[in-house]
């Protein structure tokens, strides 16, 4: 089979080309190489080199000798596409001989702030509908996108007095004043997390959220329109090798390595207690070659699956472990918070292992202990 991924130079796109490679299938990439992920072009293995992807982008086009739809072909099944995916004859080029599209490439994390929205949704929503419009014409019938947890907003809980219930946002007010855990909308009282499921409405309560939403609607509306499959696989938070850095698009065991690398120790917001489920990315490749090869067609031709490691773990051991591993400074609560965040989103995944066959297997103290000292990606501050 014939793959492109889109972002596959990327942190979770690069492990997810070594998965479909180390499976027998071609590879063709196509990425930006945008600055907030890369600092510096990536170096190829295997003989692999970076090609323009239309003669329109960057100015001069190929090299002599490489018409429009030609692509480099280097040892090793990946053929490296250097274009933007809102970009449609750079889509087309990519998408030539293609069966199937792994869709990684997007603007990811919280952001500097509310000003970073037009790049979200330019980035996010409109690449992939450039995308989607291309396989149309292409016929290509099967997209795994990476979709995320995030589109949940807050987790499952449940009141003792009143079920399962969700939580509305949490007020400035209370954070203001160290009152961290949503209370029951009903009562007021203390609820307990639980794992959320795929069934779940989604309710996204930031930018980065919300276009993830929006890819998985533009997907589920391709899917309908044309008779392909798409599934929307919801990272929960990934984290490993090659994971990038100094960057606010980073994830949060990201900034706690950075600091340890600096010798400084990690600082975690709130209170530490709050829940997230930390999955490996080599997990969350594997996750996408079986949906590659052996997604079953789901009604209407879209399904959702959580990716995760089925273990939660709070924020602050995610810290304190990493400081062992790094033999750096204890972690310090510092009580601040940001608006966008929820509390607690910890994942059922039940259904992946149900339909596609696929378990975790790297275990939080083993995936701690090799992020501590793997290379990180630089990403350019901004």
């Amino acid at each position: 089979m014939r793959v492109l991924v889109t972002g596959g130079a990327g942190f979770i796109g690069s492990h997810i080309v070594g998965a479909l490679r180390d499976g027998g299938h071609e590879v063709v990439v196509l990425d930006a190489l945008l600055p907030t992920a890369h600092a510096s072009r990536p170096e190829l293995g295997d003989g692999g080199r970076w090609e323009r992807a239309s003669a329109g982008e960057g100015g001069a086009g190929r090299p002599s000798g490489h018409n429009r739809g030609a692509r480099p072909e280097p040892p090793g099944g990946v053929a490296w596409l250097h274009g933007d995916v809102r970009d449609r004859a750079t889509v087309d080029n990519a998408l030539e001989g293609v069966d199937a599209v792994c869709h990684q490439a997007a603007m990811v994390g919280l952001g500097k702030d509310f000003t970073d929205a037009p790049d979200y949704v330019s980035c996010n929503e409109f690449g992939t509908a450039v995308l989607l419009a291309g396989m149309a014409a292409a016929g290509v019938e099967r997209l795994v996108l990476a979709g995320s947890m995030v589109v949940y907003g807050e987790g499952a809980y449940r009141c003792a007095e009143h079920g399962p219930v969700r939580p509305a946002p949490r007020a400035k007010a209370d954070l203001d004043a160290g009152r961290f855990e949503p209370p029951c909308p009903d009562c007021g009282r203390s609820l307990a997390p639980g794992l959320v499921g795929e069934d779940a409405p989604v309710d996204p309560r930031n930018v980065y959220a919300a276009t993830k939403v929006a890819q998985e609607h533009l997907s589920s509306a391709w899917a309908r329109m044309t008779g392909g499959t798409a599934v929307s696989l919801r990272y929960h938070n990934v984290y490993g090798p090659g994971m990038p850095r100094d960057t606010p698009y980073a994830g949060v065991a990201s900034f706690f390595r950075s600091s340890l690398a600096k010798g400084e120790p990690p600082r975690v917001f709130e209170d530490g207690r709050q829940r997230r489920d930390f999955v490996h990315v080599r997990d969350v490749a594997a996750a996408n070659l079986a949906a590659v090869t052996g997604a079953p067609v789901p009604p209407g031709g879209f399904a959702a699956y959580n990716v995760a490691s089925g273990g939660p773990r709070t924020v602050g051991e995610l810290a304190t472990e990493l400081a062992r591993a790094c033999a750096g400074p204890a972690p310090v609560v510092t009580g601040e918070y940001r608006l966008g965040d929820v509390r607690h989103v910890t994942a059922s995944i039940e259904r992946i292992g149900a339909e596609l066959g696929w378990a975790p297997r790297v275990g939080f103290a083993e995936g701690i202990d090799e992020f501590a000292t793997a290379d990180p990606r630089e990403g350019a501050a901004v």
